[in-house]
């Protein structure tokens, strides 16, 4: 069989798919700089605000982010990409504001609040656009590689650009974080509106319902919602696994997200520079296995993949955690393999989990879907302090490897199931859209 050479079909890049590609680069852009640069030190040094204050407004940010996501997703398939990812970007943009003009604790954690939530349309939006674009050709999980590489390059830039800013002038800081939303914001205009089938679909009902009044228009917005929910519960047919699967996805993450920094210090005595290059090897390597993965798992199906990724990640995050007196070559190996880990699931993991939906309500589900793995986010780092403090620095690895190994073990029962239902080993694609049950 001839392996697919590591580059980007050209079906693939169409105008809207550009568009959600630079968006997602622009905000986790201005996300990564202000969470990992800015706030941190700005709120600190600056503002003089306590530990807790810093603590609080990062929670609000990730909270205001995933209790958004299923609404958002709803109100894509209501209202169009365009005017949805309009709104959420003029919330962004009073929310940075609200960071860089105010200096009382209440309005930055405010204006954290309203950063979660004005990006919260953010990957649903990205979802139902990458699965409309990639429908005929069956590239979704090529699709989701090159949309990780905007992700973490974003994430990975943001803070490394603005740390060059900030030694000269916080107002230059932000005048750049508002340019670059400025520019996200005109972007957003350029995408398409109303979804067409959800169009079609909503147009009979908008024509039996008088909403001339107030009162009609909030009535039938109810009746709507109470039909969207009752077609996720008629039309969802996944197991139950594959919830707790969401959440571990990301809590795996979350649990590292806080200490990772303090741990490479402190225990491996790693300074700045050489941390610096462990997190290029290892995010670069990961970067550089997206896009191959991708078009391998649309070949192959997605199951191969998920489980070396699982598997291996557990290994090498466990070892990790006692990297301490470990040879310098092995402590390499480990950061090349966790980079490896990480390019086999990221574009395999979303391409499962989107054939699993519903051809109704998607927006509402991807939100659904979404939300739940966000809250590994919220959970995670909180969890992890704790450990760290209780038990010691390599608490939090340990808990990261075991969530990842469970991961392991629930993907290899629900990948069984649908063996066994199919009666045969799941490659293609195709057989990756059969629903597990």
């Amino acid at each position: 069989m001839e392996i697919p050479l590591p580059k980007v079909n050209r079906k693939l890049l169409t105008p809207t798919f550009l568009c959600l590609w630079t968006m997602m680069f622009l905000i986790e852009f201005v996300k990564g700089a202000l969470l990992v640069s800015i706030l941190p030190v700005y709120m600190g040094d600056v503002l003089g605000l306590s530990a807790l204050a810093i603590g609080l407004s990062f929670s609000t940010q990730y909270i205001g982010d995933n209790l958004f996501r299923a609404p958002a997703g709803w109100l894509i398939s209501r209202i169009g990409f365009r005017l949805a990812m309009t709104l959420g970007i003029s919330i962004m943009l009073i929310a940075v504001l609200l960071i860089a003009f105010t200096h009382q604790i209440g309005y930055i954690v405010l204006g954290c609040a309203l950063l979660g939530a004005g990006t919260s349309p953010l990957w649903p939006c990205v979802m139902l656009g990458v699965s409309s674009v990639t429908e005929k050709n069956q590239n979704f999980a090529t699709a989701m590689g090159v949309i990780q590489i905007s992700s973490l390059g974003g994430t990975g830039l943001g803070p490394v650009l603005i740390n060059f800013l900030v030694g000269i002038s916080y107002a230059l800081v932000f005048s750049v974080l508002l340019g670059c939303i400025g520019a996200v914001l005109l972007i957003s205009l350029a995408l398409p509106g109303v979804v067409k089938e959800a169009e079609e679909e909503e147009a009979p009902r908008r024509g039996k319902v008088n909403t001339s009044r107030p009162f009609d228009k909030l009535k039938h917005l109810q009746e709507r919602l109470a039909q969207t929910i009752g077609e996720v519960r008629r039309n969802i047919h996944v197991s139950r696994l594959l919830y707790p699967a969401l959440f571990l996805q990301s809590f795996a993450v979350g649990l590292l997200t806080p200490v990772i920094t303090l741990f490479v210090r402190t225990e491996l005595g790693l300074s700045p520079e050489q941390f610096s290059l462990m997190l290029i090897v290892g995010g670069g390597f990961t970067v550089l296995g997206l896009i191959p993965v991708g078009r391998l798992a649309d070949q192959w199906g997605t199951t191969s993949f998920l489980n070396a990724g699982f598997a291996s990640a557990a290994v090498s995050i466990g070892l990790f955690a006692y990297a301490k007196g470990m040879p310098g070559l092995l402590v390499w190996g480990l950061v090349f393999l966790i980079g490896a880990s990480y390019a086999c699931i990221l574009p395999s993991w979303n391409t499962m989990v989107s054939t699993l939906l519903p051809k109704k309500e998607k927006g509402a589900v991807w939100g659904f879907f979404l939300a739940i793995q966000g809250t590994g986010m919220v959970v995670g780092p909180v969890v992890s302090g704790r450990m760290w403090d209780f038990f010691g620095p390599h608490a939090p690895f340990l808990a990261s490897a075991g969530a990842m190994g469970l991961l392991f073990l629930i993907h290899l029962r629900l990948s069984r199931k649908k063996v066994r239902r199919d009666g045969q080993e799941a490659r293609p694609p195709a057989a990756d859209r059969n629903r597990l049950e």
